[in-house]
């Protein structure tokens, strides 16, 4: 394996030129910032879900809005941290609804009425004093389905003195009970899945002029979301309460065990999977807040958590089957479940709930010496507690917890803003009980300058090889150490946005970094990551809204070049090998008429990846179509064609996904929805490596009703 020096050096030269031009850009043309990708036309779960699919914004900008928009966002008693949360909106937008706010005008009355529009699905609106809420209903079902739909119901209430409540209950029937180890086999057994009713999420909150409190599940998160964040906000401030949700995206198999412990027919046909979610955390939250002195406020947050963990089967390790073996080395154990009366099988790859109890607590204290400047610590405390009889268990390395006991991490954050200038700083120490000694210091430096119509940030980090922080939602590349992503890494981000008003937005970012240490392999340390796009918008005419993005991604620029030699491992190829993306993708939107809406994109790209040892070239074409013919129903149809390698049709993923959405306001109270989708696997039966699935027909139904 031989540096590629020449393709180094060139790429090197193209992320100058693209920070330089970032640059000129940030000074020449309005910038606008916001901290997502994209503004969605529709917030919809399935909206949201599709742009994932098309890579148009990341998981992480899909769990902030889908959070965002469950919340919602108070103009009138929302902070600044939590205000820039909200799409679309620069630091000098935000304070301007600040100081409007302390004139004692209505906050959202220095909104546009195009900004009021756009965000109008993530504000709280309610009425103090009077009883308002929902109640939704979703199920998803296919046509392939044996069993009967998955359901999921959410409803929250609140109004009455300060006072909120949620909750999510689900019928499931595929989830896993908790294993239970098995002393005769060295293993885990587990009974088949049956149909339950589970109640994952549940919450009550009370909020008043100085505190507020919230018993059940939730999130939090602080400063610059280094030493604790499980929100996905771009800039946390506290706590939430949670109840998400995500409908099952797709099918999957049938069978959950592996050789011949199924049917044949069994093995090959697919269901429906049960509805999903995030494990938080669950206990009590609580925040106090008040001036102090005459300049100056002090807010305190303490928080308690005992909840129950899913973890994955690989990543479990049972020390009882090789206890004077390296971590390394060790398997995970079997786990067996029971398929017939007196018949067992192994279970295939799947996650195991209630695999593991976590005690954790923590807390922040802020002093803020005005809404800009601010000084905080942050610290908590997490212990894994292993329930199973007979067993040594543990974290395996490729686990996303510290294995060895309790973790944990304490840290600094300060902001200051004068004028256009905002500076943000956070330092982190992790610690956890890994031999030797666990735990490493990670920092992260954001200077943003804002204007009335431009915004630049740019934004430095530092994550030590042994900074092991499960619940750090700081930025980072998308590589990963023992199963977090937020380590061994130094890096920067020069990011810029715009928007004019109906006329035109731009959107632009480079980013590079390196592993300070060696990962998972040696020799990987001082590999060179980097990344980089650009995505302008305009609005000639209503009927011509065209758009541009232009993306660049390079693994392993300046490192061990694209592998050829055989002998490495998987592991190795991901850490050493070096691969590339260059894409371009061009969209055209269009209004055509009152109430109807037409959209066109077409994306191609050159893709390096180690596994095919070569070059392919990705493809991905989009037909969506928006109308209104009533004001009680909104019509949205959606044709995307996607082929992961056009030069052959044998692997990767090659389909043709169909989509009809329709939404029926009932009355004022009650609305509907309703989801189809047609997928067609485009791969050839004849050369496919696995025979491709038949046409799937996907529903999916909602019910929502407001009081």
């Amino acid at each position: 394996m031989v540096p590629d020096v020449h393709k180094a050096r060139c790429v090197r030269r193209v992320l100058w030129v693209g920070w330089c031009l970032g640059w000129w850009l940030a000074g020449a043309l309005p910038v606008h910032a916001a901290p997502y990708e994209v503004e969605p036309e529709s917030v919809g779960a399935q909206d949201l879900l599709a742009l994932v699919e098309e890579g148009a914004i990341s998981a992480e900008t899909l769990s902030a809005l889908l959070a965002l928009r469950r919340t919602g966002v108070d103009l009138g008693l929302a902070s600044r941290a939590s205000l820039y949360g909200l799409p679309g909106l620069t630091y000098s937008d935000v304070d301007v609804l600040l100081r409007s706010r302390g004139e004692g005008s209505a906050a959202g009355g220095a909104l546009t009425e195009a900004a009021s529009r756009r965000l109008s699905p993530f504000l709280d609106v309610r009425t103090p004093g009077r009883l308002s809420g929902d109640a939704r209903l979703m199920m998803a079902f296919a046509a392939s389905d044996g069993l009967p739909p998955p359901l999921a119901l959410q409803v929250r209430a609140g109004g009455l003195a300060g006072l909120r409540v949620g909750l999510l209950t689900t019928l499931a029937r595929r989830t896993l009970a908790p294993p239970r180890r098995d002393a005769r086999r060295r293993a885990f057994v587990v009974e088949a899945p049956g149909t339950s009713v589970t109640l994952p999420k549940l919450y009550v909150q009370w909020t008043g002029a100085r505190a507020s409190l919230l018993a059940g599940t939730y999130r939090l998160g602080f400063g610059q979301r280094l030493t604790l964040d499980t929100t996905a906000l771009p800039s946390p401030d506290g706590f939430l309460p949670d109840d998400d949700v995500r409908p099952p995206a797709g099918l999957e198999r049938s069978c959950l065990v592996g050789s011949t412990g199924c049917e044949p027919e069994e093995r090959l046909s697919d269901v429906t999977p049960d509805f999903r979610w995030d494990e938080g955390f669950r206990g009590v939250a609580g925040t106090v807040r008040g001036p102090l002195g005459t300049w100056a406020a002090l807010s305190l947050t303490g928080f308690g958590s005992y909840q129950s963990r899913a973890l994955a089967r690989h990543a479990v390790l049972d020390r009882s089957l090789c206890p004077s073996s390296a971590r390394g080395v060790c398997k995970a154990p079997d786990v067996w479940v029971s398929v017939a009366e007196g018949r067992w099988e192994k279970l295939t790859a799947r996650t195991l709930p209630g695999m593991f109890r976590e005690l954790a607590g923590g807390g922040n204290a802020t002093l803020a010496l005005s809404s800009r400047s601010h000084v905080g610590l942050t610290g908590w405390m997490a212990r894994p507690m292993w329930g199973q009889e007979g067993a040594k268990l543990d974290f395996q390395p490729n686990a996303r917890y510290p294995a060895s006991g309790a973790f944990g991490a304490f840290g600094l954050d300060a902001a200051w803003g004068r004028g256009a200038l905002d500076v943000f700083f956070e330092g982190t120490r992790s610690f956890d009980a890994a031999p030797g000694g666990g735990g490493d210091f990670g920092a992260v430096q954001r200077t943003v300058l804002s204007g009335e119509s431009r915004e630049l940030e740019l934004s430095l980090r530092y994550y030590g090889r042994g900074f092991a922080n499960p619940y750090s939602g700081a930025p980072s590349g998308p590589d990963a150490l023992e199963g977090l992503r937020v380590r061994n890494e130094l890096g920067a981000r020069l990011r810029y946005l715009h928007r004019e008003e109906g006329a035109w937005r731009l959107r632009g970012q480079v980013e590079a970094w390196t592993l300070p240490a060696d990962g998972a392999v040696s020799g990987s340390a001082g590999t060179l990551h980097a990344r980089a796009s650009v995505r302008g918008d305009l609005r000639v005419r209503p009927w011509l809204q065209p758009s541009l993005q232009v993306e660049l991604r390079d693994n392993g620029v300046g490192g061990m070049g694209a592998c050829a030699d055989d002998a490495l491992s998987e592991q190795e190829v991901a850490d050493l090998c070096a691969s590339a993306r260059y894409g371009v993708t061009a969209r055209v939107r269009s209004d055509v008429a009152k109430g109807l809406t037409v959209s066109l994109q077409y994306g191609h790209a050159r893709v390096q990846a180690p596994e095919t040892k070569g070059l392919r070239y990705d493809a991905q074409a989009v037909l969506d179509v928006r109308a209104q013919p009533l004001a009680s129903l909104k019509l949205h149809g959606r044709l995307v064609w996607k082929d992961q390698d056009l030069s052959e049709r044998s692997r990767l993923q090659q389909e043709l996904r169909t989509a009809l959405d329709v939404a029926w306001r009932v009355s004022s109270v009650v609305s509907a929805r309703g989801r189809y989708a047609w997928v067609l696997d485009l791969k050839d039966a004849r050369v496919a490596r696995v025979p491709p699935d038949p046409p799937r027909h996907l529903f999916h139904l909602e019910l929502e009703t407001r009081f």
